[in-house]
Formats: structure tokens, sequence, C-alpha cells
């Protein structure tokens, strides 16, 4: 039995707790930087029983104007965290989840780490090689960098275990 079947043993949903959790984790990941409304929306498609939602449903939701809607789900779909899916006979669109979204961006943008090792290789170099103390800070960063992106891939390959394992409980 898990946390929240304890929280909420009847299964209720609790709108005003539903948005206001939202609202928080918007302002939390907009704190480090992501758009909030695109956090908004995102949030609101990892809570919703439905599989997708139309931008008139998310606009409803969030109380936001279509034009809000769209930019955020034109920034999710670029990020590769949501997905758009037309609706058959229609000119609207579904946006929805992939199986695990935030698995995805990180595999997606897993190789930046690789990017910017082989950047700093350049920059240690310009500063004037790594026995200088610019060179030095730049290596570190060439180190960091290497280092990170070696251990990511053993962190997705043990996500995917727990996940594994979470799923069969």
């Amino acid at each position: 039995m898990s946390a929240t079947d304890v929280q909420n043993p009847a299964g209720h949903r609790d709108e005003e707790a539903v948005h206001a959790f939202i609202e928080r984790i918007a302002m939390t990941l907009a704190s480090f930087g992501f758009p909030r409304m695109a956090a908004r929306v995102l949030m609101t498609l990892e809570c919703a029983e439905e599989d997708g939602l139309t931008a008139r449903d998310l606009a409803e939701r969030l109380d936001a104007s279509p034009a809000a809607i769209s930019g955020a789900v034109r920034t999710l779909t670029n990020m590769g965290l949501i997905f758009r899916d037309p609706v058959r006979g229609s000119r609207r669109d579904i946006y929805r989840l992939p199986d695990d979204p935030w698995y995805e961006m990180a595999m997606a943008k897993g190789n930046i780490y690789k990017l910017f090792a082989d950047l700093t290789v350049d920059g240690i170099d310009a500063v004037g090689g790594k026995q200088t103390r610019a060179g030095g800070r730049v290596r570190e960063l060439h180190d960091f960098f290497t280092f990170v992106g070696s251990e990511i891939e053993d962190l997705f390959v043990k996500w995917r275990e727990v996940k594994a394992a979470s799923r069969a409980e």
C-alpha cells in the first residue's frame, strides 16, 4: 500500500487540493527557470484522469487564455514532455504525456553532458591550457560533465528497474 492510499483510502479526488498542488509545483519549477504556464499545463496533464486533454480543456482547467496554452504546449512539445495527437475529423488536437515524460526528457537531454564535456576541451586550450588557473577550472568543469554523463546512463537503468518493480506491486 502506498502513502497516497493511506492518505486517501476512498480514492476521492479533491479538486481544490489538486489545483493547489499544480500551482505549487509550477511555482517551484518556475523558480528553477522552467516556464510557469508550461509547468501548469504539464502538471495538469499529469493529474488528469483522462489520457489526454484538448487546448480548450487545459484553458478551462487553468483559467488561462488560448494563447497562453498554445505557447505552453509548444514549449512542452519541443521539450519532448508531451505529444500532440490530432482528433480524427476535427481541427482539434489532444495533448498527452508519453509513458514516462521525465525519463523521456532526461534521455533526450542526456547527451548535453557529452556536448558540454566536448566543448570544454576547446575552452581549456583557449584559456592557456590546464596548467593555468582558468584552465584548471575549465578542466574541472570538463571532468564534471564527463563524470555526470557517464553516471546518468546508470541512473536511467536503475530508474527502469525501480519503475518496473513499482508497477509490479
